[in-house]
């Protein structure tokens, strides 16, 4: 029995940056096989008296859509599974996000596609354990002197002193002129302390692990510079932009979360979206180039994620965000788990 191939005409370029452009056509007799997956799905989102949602004929969407979105839909429901046919067929290294667009869409006739997108590109890792291990966290990271211990303390009182100045009860605002004393029945009062000098030694503890953390994280982020510094890579532009959305993606979020329009916020402090990409360009550039070693790492020391761990970790963001596409979310967990392994691969190193 003959297969019919899902695309034809098939052609690849490579252009500079590893990047490639692949064209080809969707056969006519393809495109109409995801014909009534495409009606199905638009009539979902469709609302006519007389029907039930998501039961709409083919006959009344067409009237009211019209047959154009419907093979619009189709196509984008295609490419969705022949890329990877081509990606597969080729054995192509993609990475990244491809660039699709259609070049030629008419009912009844095979349809036109070109899609950008990026090869890893070729590059040789440094000795990264050996730069790893010239990195060194010093011996008194965690150490916490009297005058630190001292200053925290007084951070801590100045602290509940400015509650009982914002507090509405009348008698806490009458003794907030009074100094704080930290005594042995004070600080039982402040959680699980037998008196006051469990609650120092508490403190001194808090703030030794908080020390020997930024003193981790520290390590971590000299660790990734230096290895960095050492390797030579052309990065492909579709990952810097693509780094890109991620980082002004992120800095909407951080705006809406402050319940300000993003438009507003950009006129505040005179910028648009096209000059921070600008600013950012050089952060995209290697946030980039520490995923491609970071991948590569990865694949040299074989490092694999437990699936169970993936699939918590997935059900747990699904679980808060309902309309999350599951494929996307495991691909960015997996990315996110698999990199904190090569991290810790890298802090071992002695």
């Amino acid at each position: 029995m003959t297969t019919i191939k899902t695309y034809t005409n098939l052609e690849i370029e490579k252009k500079d940056n590893s990047e490639v452009e692949i064209k080809a056509q969707i056969p006519q007799e393809i495109i109409s096989k995801y014909k009534e997956s495409a009606v199905k799905k638009l009539g979902k989102n469709i609302k006519i008296d007389g029907f039930r949602e998501g039961h709409v004929p083919e006959s009344v969407l067409l009237g009211k859509i019209g047959e154009q979105v419907i093979l619009e839909e189709q196509v984008q429901m295609a490419l969705a599974d022949i890329y990877p046919d081509i990606i597969k067929d080729e054995k192509l290294a993609v990475i990244g996000r491809p660039e699709v667009s259609i070049t030629k869409l008419a009912p009844n006739n095979p349809v036109e596609f070109k899609i950008k997108t990026a090869l890893m590109p070729e590059f040789t890792l440094p000795d990264y354990k050996k730069i790893a291990g010239k990195v060194t966290i010093t011996k008194d990271a965690g150490t916490v002197t009297d005058k630190e211990l001292d200053e925290m303390l007084e951070q801590i009182k100045k602290g509940i002193a400015g509650q009982k100045k914002n507090s509405p009860d009348g008698k806490e605002k009458d003794e907030e002129k009074k100094p704080v004393e930290l005594t042995d029945e004070f600080v039982k009062t402040l959680g699980d302390f037998k008196d006051l000098a469990d609650f120092k030694v508490k403190i001194k503890e808090n703030l030794s692990k908080e020390k020997q953390m930024k003193a981790k994280e520290k390590r971590r982020a000299e660790i990734i510079e230096a290895i960095i510094e050492e390797t030579k890579i052309e990065i492909p532009a579709i990952l810097v932009e693509s780094e890109l959305d991620k980082m002004l993606a992120q800095f909407k979020d951080d705006v809406a979360k402050m319940n300000i329009k993003f438009e507003e916020y950009l006129e505040k402090i005179k910028k648009t979206e096209e000059s921070l990409r600008v600013e950012w360009k050089l952060d995209a550039e290697k946030r980039a180039k520490l995923q491609l070693i970071l991948n590569k790492i990865s694949i040299a020391e074989e490092i694999k994620v437990p699936e169970e761990d993936i699939k918590k970790e997935v059900d747990h963001i699904l679980e808060h965000y309902k309309d999350a596409k599951p494929e996307n979310v495991r691909v960015y967990i997996e990315s996110v788990l698999t990199n904190e392994k090569v991290f810790q691969l890298l802090e071992e190193q002695k």
